[in-house]
C-alpha cells in the first residue's frame, strides 16, 4: 500500500543521503593521496596495508549485515547509527597518536561506512516507486564519479599544508571534514526521514552474522595485502604465504558452508536462500561480481598508467581520469532520467555493457607511446558504458522484490560487486607482478637499479627485488627526490666542473633507461589485465542479454511505498 510523503520532505531527504553517501565514496581515494605522510609522521610504512584493509574489511563485513538489519528495524534508525558511527570515527581517525590508534579508528570507520551505503541506495525504494527510482539510481552514480576525482585533488590539497579559516590543514584534515558534513546529514534524516519500519517482530540472525563475517573478513585478508599484513607471522612461524591462503581459503569455505546450513533455518536470515531461487537475482549478483572485477581492473590500473607512462602525480592522474567521469556523470543522470519516463531498463544495460566492454578491450591497445588523446576518448567511452550500467543495477534487483525485502536484496548487490572487486584487485596484483618480474628479468643488475639499492631511503621502501618497489621507483615524486639527491652528492665531489656535469648526465640517461624498461614492462603486464578485465565484463554483458524484464512499478511522486 502506498501512503503520502511531501516531495519536500524527500528531497531533503536525499540530498542528506547523497551528503553521507558521497562521503563514504569520497573517503577511499581521499585517504589515499595521504597514506605517504602518515606513513611518514607515524614512521609505520609496515602498516601502510593495514591503514587501507581495516576499512575495506569492515566495510565488506557490515554491508551485507546492515542491509538486513535495516529490513528489521527501518532505514531511518539505520542510517543515523551510521551517520554518527562514520563521523564519530573520522573525528578520531584525525585525533589518532599513533599507527594502531588510526587502523582501530579506521576499521570503526569502516563499519559506519558499510551500513550509509548498504541503506543509501536501499532508501530510494522506500520513497519512490520503482519507475522513479531511476533518476535518483543515476545521481547516487554520478556521485561516485564526481568523488573520484574530487577525492585526490582535495587530499592533495588538504595535506599541502593549506590554510582554512586561519588553521593549517594536514593529513589528519582528510578526516576531520567528514564531521561537519556527518553531524548534518544526521540532523536533516534525524528530523525529515520517517521510520520506514515494518510491522514484523525483529528477529536477528546472530549466527548467520557470525558466520558471514568470519567468511567475508576471511576472504579479505586472504586476497588484499596479506603478504604485507601478515608479513611478521609469516616469518616467525616461517609458514609459506601458500600454505596460510589454504588455510584461509579453508576456512571461508567451511564458514560459507555452515552459513548457508544455517541461513536455510533462520527466521529471519541475513541473505535468504530464497532469492536465488529467483533467475533475474542471481544473474544479477553474477554481473555485479563480474563488474565488479572488470570495473576495478579498468579504473585503478588506468591511474596507474598514467603514473608510470605520463609521468603523472596522484593529484593529476585523477584530473586526467576527468574524460571518463564526464561520461559516467552524463549518461548515468541522462539514463536515469529516460529509465524514469518509459519504465524501461533492460536497454539501457545492454547498450552500456557492451560499450564497456568494446572499450575495455580497447584499452588493452595502450602502450607508452600512446597519446593522451586516445586514452582520453576511451575514457569517455567507458565512463559512457559504466555510467549506465552501475545505478540501473540496483534498479533491477529491487524491482524483483517486495519492500520488506529491499535492503537485503540491495546490499546483497553491493556485497557482490565489492566482493568481485575485491578479488579482482588481487587477482591483477598477481598477475602484474608476474608480468614485471618476467619483463624486468635481471634488471637487479642495472647500475641504476644497484645504487639505489645501498640508500636507504630505498630499503625503507622493500626490496629492490620486488616489483612494487620498482615500480614505486619510477613515480614522479620518488624520481624527483633520487635527482635532487643524486645531483647534491655529485656537486660535492671533488671533480672538475666537465666531470661533474658528465656524472650528473650519466646519472640522468641511467634514470631514463631504467623508466623506459619499468613502463615497457608495465605496459605489457597492463595489456593483459585489461584483456582479462573485458573476457569478465564480456562474461557480464552475456548474463545482462538473458534477464527477464519485469514492468517498473509507477506511483506520483508523493506516494512513499516503503510505509
Amino acid at each position: 500500500m502506498h501512503h503520502n510523503l511531501p516531495l519536500r520532505n524527500k528531497l531533503i531527504i536525499m540530498l542528506s543521503v547523497m551528503a553521507s553517501l558521497f562521503l563514504v565514496a569520497l573517503d577511499q581515494t581521499i585517504v589515499s593521496t595521504a597514506l605517504g605522510k602518515i606513513v611518514e609522521e607515524f614512521n609505520a610504512f609496515s602498516s601502510l596495508s593495514w591503514i587501507v584493509t581495516a576499512y575495506l574489511l569492515t566495510t565488506t563485513i557490515t554491508v551485507p549485515i546492515a542491509g538486513k538489519l535495516s529490513d528489521l528495524y527501518g532505514r531511518k534508525t539505520l542510517l543515523l547509527i551510521g551517520a554518527a558511527i562514520f563521523g564519530a570515527a573520522s573525528l578520531m581517525s584525525g585525533l589518532a597518536g599513533n599507527v594502531d590508534q588510526l587502523i582501530l579508528w579506521r576499521a570503526v570507520q569502516g563499519i559506519g561506512g558499510g551500513i550509509i551505503t548498504a541503506n543509501a541506495f536501499t532508501i530510494i525504494g522506500d520513497l519512490f516507486a520503482a519507475r522513479e527510482r531511476g533518476k535518483w539510481q543515476g545521481l547516487f552514480g554520478a556521485v561516485f564519479g564526481l568523488s573520484s576525482v574530487i577525492g585526490p585533488l582535495l587530499g592533495g590539497w588538504l595535506t599541502d599544508h593549506n590554510t582554512i579559516f586561519g588553521l593549517t590543514t594536514d593529513w589528519r584534515w582528510t578526516f576531520y571534514i567528514n564531521v561537519p558534513v556527518a553531524i548534518a546529514a544526521f540532523a536533516l534524516i534525524a528530523i525529515f526521514c520517517p521510520l520506514l519500519r515494518h510491522d514484523k517482530k525483529p528477529s536477528i540472525d546472530y549466527a548467520g552474522a557470525i558466520l558471514l563475517a568470519v567468511a567475508l573478513g576471511t576472504l579479505v585478508l586472504a586476497v588484499d595485502n596479506t603478504d604485507k599484513i601478515f608479513a611478521d607471522f609469516l616469518a616467525n612461524t616461517g609458514m609459506s604465504l601458500t600454505v596460510l591462503r589454504s588455510i584461509m581459503a579453508a576456512v571461508v569455505v567451511a564458514a560459507t558452508g555452515l552459513f548457508v546450513w544455517v541461513e536455510r533455518r533462520a527466521q529471519e536470515p541475513i541473505l535468504p536462500p530464497r532469492f536465488f531461487q529467483n533467475r533475474n537475482y542471481v544473474l544479477i549478483m553474477g554481473i555485479a561480481t563480474l563488474f565488479g572485477a572488470a570495473f576495478m581492473g579498468s579504473i585503478l590500473y588506468l591511474t596507474q598508467f598514467n603514473q608510470q607512462v605520463f609521468g603523472a602525480t596522484p593529484t593529476q592522474s585523477g584530473l586526467m581520469l576527468l574524460p571518463m567521469i564526464a561520461g559516467l556523470m552524463t549518461t548515468s543522470i541522462t539514463s536515469g532520467q529516460i529509465i524514469s519516463r518509459t519504465g524501461r531498463y533492460k536497454i539501457f544495460m545492454q547498450v552500456g555493457i557492451v560499450l564497456a566492454t568494446a572499450t575495455v578491450f580497447g584499452l588493452s591497445t595502450l602502450t607508452p607511446e600512446s597519446s593522451y588523446m586516445y586514452e582520453a576518448i576511451l575514457m569517455v567511452l567507458l565512463g559512457a558504458g559504466l555510467g549506465v550500467v552501475m545505478p540501473v543495477m540496483n534498479l533491477a534487483v529491487q524491482n524483483e522484490f517486495k519492500q520488506h525485502d529491499l535492503g537485503a536484496a540491495t546490499s546483497s548487490s553491493q556485497l557482490f560487486r565489492s566482493l568481485g572487486s575485491t578479488i579482482g584487485v588481487a587477482v591483477f596484483g598477481a598477475m602484474l607482478t608476474a608480468g614485471l618480474t618476467s619483463g624486468l628479468a635481471g634488471i637487479q643488475n642495472d647500475p641504476y637499479v644497484q645504487k639505489l639499492a645501498k640508500n636507504p631511503t630505498v630499503q625503507q621502501m622493500g626490496s629492490i627485488e620486488s616489483s612494487d618497489t620498482l615500480l614505486n621507483l619510477n613515480m614522479p615524486d620518488i624520481k624527483q627526490k633520487i635527482t635532487d639527491a643524486s645531483t647534491v652528492a655529485i656537486e660535492k665531489l671533488p671533480i672538475p666542473e666537465a666531470a661533474r656535469q658528465k656524472a650528473i648526465e650519466q646519472f640522468t640517461q641511467q634514470q631514463d633507461n631504467f623508466a623506459y624498461k619499468i613502463t615497457h614492462a608495465f605496459s605489457d603486464s597492463l595489456q593483459r589485465i585489461f584483456m582479462v578485465s573485458g573476457i569478465l565484463m564480456l562474461g557480464a554483458a552475456v548474463l545482462v542479454f538473458m534477464i527477464k524484464e519485469k514492468p517498473l512499478r509507477s506511483a506520483s511522486p508523493d506516494q512513499t511505498p516503503g510505509i
